[in-house]
């Protein structure tokens, strides 16, 4: 009796990529999960320095801080093992525990004047420009689902499970109806 073959799993997107208006699905990234504690600089090319609930970087690459000792970094598709080399030597001698998460996380973004009204709707947070203005970043729930909130000039960043995503698609596609 020969062996079973196994071909590896193919990840297919969640959602269709792409979308116009308020709401749409962005391009897959390579995400990375960082803990360190006593560091504020730059590591891999990601600028580590910004305080609690702040984002560092271009909307490409970027160091969103959501914790004392916790960033998302989020950079361009096949970067990943890249920034995972740099970090590594950047970090070595500093305690820290980095995770690649590329596959665990889709991302939406939702554009336009009513972007905060349309966030708001799930979120129960003070998206105003004196509360969470351009290069703040946060962990907090739409609805029922746990997402990070990144926030870029007037544009939001919404980065959820794979599993939550048409969930939130759904929630801020009706949320979004109102103001078509």
């Amino acid at each position: 009796m020969s062996e079973p073959t196994f071909a590896p799993a193919r990840r297919t997107p969640i959602l269709p990529a792409g979308g116009a208006g308020l709401l749409r699905v962005l391009l897959p990234a390579d995400r990375l999960v960082l803990r360190l504690r006593g560091f504020s600089g730059v590591a891999g090319g990601f600028d580590l320095s910004g305080p609690l609930n702040s984002v560092r970087g271009t909307p490409e690459r970027f160091a969103a801080r959501l914790g004392p000792d916790e960033w998302l970094l989020v950079c361009p598709p096949g970067d990943g093992a890249m920034a995972q080399a740099a970090l590594a030597a950047d970090l070595a001698g500093h305690f820290h525990a980095l995770v690649d998460v590329s596959h665990r996380n889709v991302a939406l973004a939702v554009s336009g004047p009513h972007a905060a009204e349309i966030l708001n709707a799930g979120i129960a947070l003070d998206l105003t420009d004196a509360a969470f203005p351009a290069g703040s970043a946060t962990r907090t729930l739409l609805g029922k689902a746990e997402v990070v909130l990144v926030r870029a000039g007037t544009d939001y960043r919404v980065e959820c499970w794979r599993s939550f995503a048409p969930y939130v698609h759904a929630f801020l596609g009706d949320a979004a109806q109102a103001f078509d």
